[in-house]
């Protein structure tokens, strides 16, 4: 495919981050379970350049991945070759555990790719990369076997090089001035893994959105849509800060705490926790786990039963199959009338900033993936979330964004101050913004989104028909 102008202005703005995406497409690797900000390092270490892959760039891929990334089955064949007294190398996600109590102590690497639960680990490799014992990493990783003491595993970790880029947020920032808004849309896009010139600029906002909780804490959204949107797509994709639950059980102990442990849950340990498919997810304790919800979803405070505490700025995101009628609008009334009962109490949506009318966007077909230049996923993962920690543009969204009327709900401002910053860090990281375009692709999404949150808890509940039904606001420019 010839390169065009933008992409070509990508490559020289961005250098080694970028990265054309139609060659992890190709490259088949995300049918064995690779994920894009893995799959795009590796491709780039191994056949760097643009344009599809070669027969000879395809062949050196396979042989690589047939060496160093196994199989879910052929554990059994990793463990006898480290019992025949080889170092293995592999391509593998590694999470990194401590264990403290009276019979044990010490810091255990978990590799389920492996069926690998408590492998030893040098202590320097868990100094040198502290994200092990967050969200974990994928990296090629260095295996041997070891005499077995009591206790202890007798596989040991001894080497581990992680596949990431480095984040320069300051390129980051900078390299905007050098695209139109409407270029800096079209990268975004292509950099998410999709074809911008397939979608309207409506759509173009909303999948935007979808990137809402990475650059803004404690972003809690809702998106519902039919099947075959591509709701999970770019969570599964973007960074290893981000963790998809998709299918099994979700418990108190899993989000929040584990009270026998200690051990802090998903809730604690990630950026972003997005829970698929709310139907179909099985909830242990629904009514411990919408409590500790509403108590973190307002304050960021982790809890459970009093035991252990913490603060976290996680985004939670939960996306949901709805039914569509002949005209694609929604058949539910209330719009969440199709998820769990115990997540449609109207003080639990409250806390959730917005909704997200994925309906409004097309279904997925082979043309809507993206075949040109962006950003490397994990590069764009770690812009996104540092620029969490810029919190400029939320205090300037706070002093310009005010809802206007006789009766104003609190918790309808704060969101749309909040999405509205985020969207600022999205399309403007740079900081330069006109009031027209402000209005038109911050402050006017931002409205929508919580209208929508609005208008299901107007419907649910007479307590907030005591408030205006529609939410106005005013800019107050300098």
């Amino acid at each position: 495919m010839q390169q065009t102008d933008l992409d070509s202005k990508v490559l020289r703005v961005f250098g080694t981050v970028a990265f054309d995406k139609q060659r992890l497409r190709t490259s088949q690797l995300g049918k064995r379970g690779v994920p894009a900000y893995v799959g795009e390092w590796l491709l780039d270490e191994l056949a760097p350049g643009t344009g599809e892959l070669t027969a000879e760039d395809t062949a050196k891929v396979l042989r690589w991945t047939e060496r160093y990334l196994p199989r879910p089955e052929e554990a059994n064949i990793i463990k006898n070759r480290l019992l025949n007294g080889e170092t293995v190398k592999v391509l593998t996600s590694v999470q990194v555990d401590v264990v403290l109590n009276r019979n044990r102590q010490e810091r255990v690497a978990k590799m389920s790719l492996l069926q690998i639960p408590d492998a030893q680990i040098a202590d320097g490799l868990v100094e040198m990369y502290p994200d092990l014992l967050n969200q974990g990493l994928w990296g090629v990783v260095e295996l041997v076997r070891v005499p077995k003491t009591s206790g202890e595993s007798p596989i040991a970790v001894t080497n581990f090089k992680p596949l990431q880029s480095t984040l320069s947020l300051d390129l980051f920032k900078e390299a905007r001035r050098e695209f139109s808004l409407s270029e800096w849309m079209d990268v975004l896009l292509t950099s998410m893994g999709y074809n911008p010139s397939v979608f309207t600029e409506g759509e173009k906002l909303l999948l935007l959105c979808r990137l809402l909780p990475l650059v803004q804490k404690n972003m809690h959204l809702i998106e519902l849509a039919p099947k075959g949107t591509g709701k999970s797509y770019i969570y599964e994709n973007i960074s290893p800060q981000v963790r998809l639950v998709s299918g099994g059980n979700v418990s108190p102990a899993v989000l929040f705490v584990n009270n026998a442990t200690g051990q802090w849950g998903l809730l604690a340990r990630y950026k972003v926790v997005v829970l698929d498919e709310v139907q179909t997810l099985k909830f242990e304790k629904p009514q411990e786990i919408i409590g500790g919800l509403k108590g973190f979803l307002a304050n960021g405070r982790l809890t459970r039963g009093g035991l252990h505490e913490t603060a976290s700025d996680c985004g939670l995101v939960l996306l949901a199959n709805i039914k569509l009628d002949a005209h694609q609008r929604p058949l539910a009334s209330p719009l969440v009338k199709e998820l769990p009962d115990f997540l449609r109490e109207p003080a639990f949506l409250d806390r959730i900033r917005g909704l997200l009318p994925g309906w409004r966007i097309r279904k997925l077909s082979s043309e809507c993936f993206a075949a040109g230049i962006g950003l490397k996923s994990d590069f764009l993962g770690d812009a996104l979330l540092a620029l969490r920690e810029d919190l400029s543009f939320d205090e300037w969204c706070g002093r310009t964004v005010q809802l206007v009327g006789e009766k104003r709900y609190k918790r309808n401002e704060d969101a749309v101050q909040a999405i509205a910053s985020g969207l600022m860090k999205l399309l403007f990281p740079h900081g330069e913004v006109s009031r027209e375009d402000f209005e038109h692709y911050c402050v006017r999404p931002a409205q929508m989104l919580r209208q929508f949150i609005w208008e299901e808890l107007q419907a649910l509940d007479a307590e907030y028909r005591q408030y205006e039904s529609e939410i106005r606001y005013e800019i107050l420019w300098d």
